[in-house]
């Protein structure tokens, strides 16, 4: 028994910024932004929230599924940019939904968020503990990121992915995960709620302080995508006796365009299996897979019984990659 991907959603905000808009903001090009991003545009909130958007996403991929929310008896979303603290975002998906039979909670492990959440769903299914799961990615990003730094604020945009998860007869692939936190540095975004104002006080103004928005060491962070994301494809092939020919496409976390061009040329696959969607959306964190899948899933691109493998770094540091039987 094994949870089998049966639909899929995704929400994105209507605004845009193309990078001649971020060009306004900072001192770049849309030259510039496209070679070394492969970014083009990047969808921002007005009146969305991430609860809101995760919501919508999950809609739809249970109207996808062909599922009531009444079925779903698990709800995991995972974001790092949630707008509300208590209750977790999904209890107010949930509540969104009507999916009154869920348990629900959130995770957060930044880009290998919704992974990771994948990861819980499918070992939840396996045990027979839940039956129907709805696991979202879905990330507010533009109110983490210091529109005046141009090293981060032309890579990253909001919006949601869905799939719904249900069990039934199948492979159960094992995933293969890593984390290294004494690398953690190289990506950080300190809490605005870091101070208690009993023992400890924060000024109003440190709040807009660098340090209280996402700050990233580019090198380093495409240093460890390129190196550690091939590896991670190779070991889940290995321990799960999947040869790499078998695999149909790769669904990555869609982070940078040279990053993923690199992982294709270390895996020496053709480009053609790595499908990207981050020259229109930029880094959507969390939600990027989902979205993707999405897209792929209503597009007619992805074939019944074909192998695809899923992959996603980032923040933590942490990386893994699951290999699932598309139904």
């Amino acid at each position: 028994m094994t949870g089998i991907i049966c639909g899929t959603g995704s929400y994105i905000p209507p605004y845009s910024m193309d990078n001649n808009d971020i060009a306004k903001l900072v001192e770049t090009s849309d030259e510039w932004i496209r070679e070394r991003t492969g970014v083009v545009r990047r969808h921002i909130i007005q009146e969305e929230t991430t609860v809101s958007m995760a919501a919508e996403a999950g809609r739809r991929a249970l109207e996808n599924a062909g599922v009531a929310p009444e079925e779903v008896d698990l709800i995991l979303v995972s974001t790092i940019s949630s707008n509300v603290i208590l209750p977790c975002a999904a209890c107010d998906v949930q509540k969104e939904l009507g999916a009154k039979n869920a348990t629900c909670f959130d995770l957060n492990a930044a880009c290998t968020g919704f992974l990771l959440a994948y990861n819980t769903a499918e070992a939840y299914l396996a045990t027979g503990a839940y039956k129907t799961a709805l696991v979202i990615g879905s990330e507010s990003l533009s109110n983490l990121t210091n529109w005046k730094d141009r090293g981060t604020c032309i890579l990253f945009g909001d919006g949601a992915g869905a799939a719904v998860l249900k069990t039934g007869e199948g492979r159960m692939y094992r995933p293969v995960t890593h984390s290294q936190g004494h690398k953690g540095e190289a990506l950080t975004c300190k809490s605005r709620h870091s101070s208690n104002g009993l023992t400890s006080h924060a000024e109003p103004e440190e709040l807009t302080h660098d340090e209280y928005f996402m700050q990233m060491d580019g090198q380093a962070v495409f240093k460890f995508a390129v190196r550690s994301v091939p590896e991670v494809i190779h070991e889940v092939l290995r321990v799960n006796e999947v040869e790499q020919n078998e695999i149909a496409c790769y669904v990555l976390h869609q982070a940078n365009r040279r990053i993923v061009e690199a992982v294709a040329k270390r895996l020496d696959e053709p480009i053609e299996k790595f499908p990207m969607n981050l020259q229109e959306y930029g880094n959507t964190s969390s939600a990027s897979i989902p979205i993707l899948l999405d897209e792929l899933n209503r597009a007619g691109k992805l074939e019944k019984g074909s192998k695809i493998v899923l992959a996603g770094f980032g923040a933590g540091l942490t990386w893994g990659a699951s290999i699932a039987d598309w139904q």
